[in-house]
C-alpha cells in the first residue's frame, strides 16, 4: 500500500494513455499524481463520499469508471453470516487504516449489525506485520466470524485466519478461491467490460469527466466448502441452493 504513490508517479512519467486503478487507495494514488491523463477506477468504494469525483452523472476532472458498493455488500456480509452460521452474533471486521474508504466501510457494517443484533469488534491494521496480532486478538473475543475489507483480502490475512479457524467473510471472488468460507462480490465480468468500454471511448476521445461512474447491477455468491469442512461447519443447503459457485 505505502508503494501506490510510488507505482503511480512512475505510470505518470512514462506518459501512458489511461491509467486503470483497482481499489479506493489505488485511485487516489493515481488522481494525486496526475490531473491531465484519464484514470479509470477498477472499482472504487462510494467515490462520491470519498471525494473522488463530483456525482456519479457526471464526475468531472480526469476520472471516471466503476463504484463498488462496498458500504452495502459489506453490510450483506453480516446477512450471509447468519445464513451460514446461524447462531453467530460476534463478528470481527478486519478494516484497513490507510484506506480513504473505510470509514464509509465501518459505517455500513455498524448499521447492519445494529438491524441484525450482532457484536461488531473493529481491528484496524496498517500493514501485514499488524495481521497476527490482530486475528489472536479476535479469537480471544470469541469472534464467530470475520469480515475482511477488500483492500486487505490477501492469501496470507486468510491463511492467517485459517490458522485462527476463523470463518472469513470477503468482498472479493478470489478470496473464496484461497480459503475464504464466503465471498459476496459485485460480478467480475460485468465490471471487466464496464472497464474495457470506458477504455475504449477514452482512447477514442471521449473525456473521462463526461463519462458517468457506473455502479454493478450483478452480484455472485462463492462458497468453499473445503474450507467449512476444514473448520467443521456444515453450510445450509438453503445458502447452497443460492451460491453462484461452490468449491469443492
Amino acid at each position: 500500500m505505502a508503494r501506490l504513490p510510488e507505482l503511480a508517479a512512475a505510470l505518470v512519467n512514462s506518459k501512458v494513455d489511461v491509467i486503470v486503478a483497482v481499489l479506493t487507495p489505488a485511485v487516489f494514488a493515481a488522481k494525486n499524481a496526475t490531473r491531465d491523463i484519464p484514470i479509470v477506477m477498477a472499482p472504487a468504494g462510494d467515490p462520491v463520499a470519498t471525494g473522488l469525483v463530483a456525482s456519479l452523472g457526471r464526475p468531472g476532472g480526469n476520472l471516471t469508471g466503476v463504484s463498488s458498493t462496498g458500504v452495502e455488500s459489506g453490510a450483506k456480509n453480516l446477512e450471509l453470516i447468519r445464513d451460514a452460521l446461524p447462531s453467530a452474533t460476534r463478528v470481527a471486521v478486519l478494516a484497513n487504516a490507510t484506506d480513504q474508504f473505510t470509514r464509509g466501510f465501518v459505517e455500513g457494517l455498524e448499521q447492519g449489525a445494529q438491524l441484525l443484533r450482532m457484536v461488531l469488534h473493529i481491528h484496524m491494521v496498517r500493514g501485514g506485520g499488524d495481521l497476527e496480532p490482530a486475528l489472536a486478538a479476535m479469537v480471544q473475543e470469541h469472534a464467530q466470524a470475520v469480515i475482511f475489507q477488500v483492500s486487505l483480502t490477501t492469501k496470507e490475512a486468510i491463511e492467517l485466519a485459517l490458522k485462527h479457524k476463523l470463518p472469513t467473510f470477503s468482498q472479493v471472488k478470489t478470496a473464496a478461491a484461497a480459503g475464504a468460507l464466503v465471498s459476496f462480490n459485485a460480478s467480475y465480468v460485468e465490471r471487466a467490460r464496464v472497464i474495457a468500454a470506458y477504455v475504449d471511448k477514452i482512447l477514442k476521445g471521449a473525456k473521462p469527466g463526461d463519462l458517468p461512474v457506473q455502479q454493478p447491477t450483478r452480484y455472485e455468491i462463492t462458497i468453499n466448502l473445503k474450507t467449512a469442512k476444514a473448520l467443521g461447519l456444515t453450510i445450509p443447503p438453503t445458502l447452497l441452493a443460492r451460491a453462484d459457485e461452490v468449491i469443492e
